[in-house]
């Protein structure tokens, strides 16, 4: 009996959904030395994120694997731990419409 192996190749994120890796959490220092705390689970300090691109779906024509974005604040799925080829990372998925804007390196 064999057993069906899923790979992340398999997986292709449906029309307008993106997959992200990467996803900013915990405090942030800004370059001047201002601290922004974390604000996951409270009611205040919300921000919004910033990740990396992992997949888009087919309908997403402005993005690419490896872009940077900053995602509405909680408007990202719960993250799955991912293990692809020994690269950990968690990845989560987010609506296009919740992409504010693409960081240019």
């Amino acid at each position: 009996m064999s057993i069906n192996t899923i790979t992340i190749d398999d997986i292709e994120p449906l029309k307008s959904i993106v997959l992200v890796r990467d996803m900013e959490h915990g405090d942030k220092i800004t370059k001047s030395g201002l601290i922004i705390p974390d604000d996951n689970g409270k009611d205040r300090g919300i921000r919004p994120r910033i990740c990396t691109v992992y997949k888009v779906g087919k309908d997403i024509d402005f993005l690419k694997p490896g872009d940077k974005i900053i995602v509405s604040h909680g408007r990202w799925t719960r993250g799955v731990d991912m293990d692809v080829k020994g690269d950990k990372f968690t990845m989560h998925m987010v609506d296009n419409k919740d992409i504010l804007t693409i960081i240019d390196d």
